[in-house]
């Protein structure tokens, strides 16, 4: 007997699933894994709980599903952005810092409320090394390559310190995304932190790291 085919879901489906995810992520940004709620996460969507888990599975595969859905759009434009930078001439730790962080910092500021939740949202997963597995499959890729070129810049320097200076870096852009008003409240002046002030610091630590391993 021949097999059934598989129905593709509807529109009005595919849009539900966008409603959850992006309450799923406004929810988890805002109140981390533990904090949060399949319950809660319905009350953003104004869904019932039950469309909630058809569409997302258990708390932990949502979370998943949440922090994987933008993932891939980010690492291409980080990417793109690496090689159109590579055709214009041999590149610098400054370049490749950019190249990483100025492709999230653009969708944070301009792609709409939801990316900075989801650079909320990523920061609970870098903070927490029971999300190990997830940052692997999404954003370890990425890094390692990133990781690669800098290194590539110093073939003397520490692996390890590398690494190292580049986490921090990360950190440090995640706290621009998230906490970058703290600028202007402990600098007593308006505004709040500069992508050009972030990536000073950056590239000074960076290139602190590439020196040489000392013999």
């Amino acid at each position: 007997m021949e097999k059934q085919r598989k129905r593709a879901p509807s529109q009005r489906s595919l849009q539900t699933r966008e409603k959850i995810l992006d309450a799923a992520e406004r929810v988890f940004a805002e109140r981390g894994f533990d904090g949060a709620s399949i319950r809660d996460i319905a009350a953003a969507a104004g869904v019932q709980a039950g469309l909630v888990h058809h569409h997302g599975g258990s708390k932990e595969a949502l979370f998943a599903r949440t922090v994987a859905r933008r993932a891939e759009t980010l690492s291409q434009l980080r990417l793109d952005a690496l090689e159109n930078r590579r055709a214009a001439g041999p590149l610098t730790a400054r370049d490749l810092l950019d190249c990483f962080m100025g492709p999230y910092i653009h969708m944070a500021g301009s792609g709409g409320p939801q990316w900075l939740a989801y650079a909320r949202l990523v920061a609970h997963v870098s903070a927490d090394p029971r999300w190990r597995d997830l940052a692997a499959d999404w954003f370890d890729p990425t890094a390692r390559r990133f990781i690669a070129e800098l290194a590539a810049l110093s073939p003397g320097a520490d692996p390890r310190r590398v690494a190292a200076g580049f986490v921090y870096a990360v950190a440090a852009m995640l706290a621009h995304l998230t906490s970058g008003w703290r600028v202007g409240a402990l600098g007593l002046a308006e505004g709040g932190a500069e992508a050009g002030d972030l990536l000073d610091f950056c590239v000074a630590g960076i290139e602190a790291t590439l020196a040489p391993a000392a013999m």
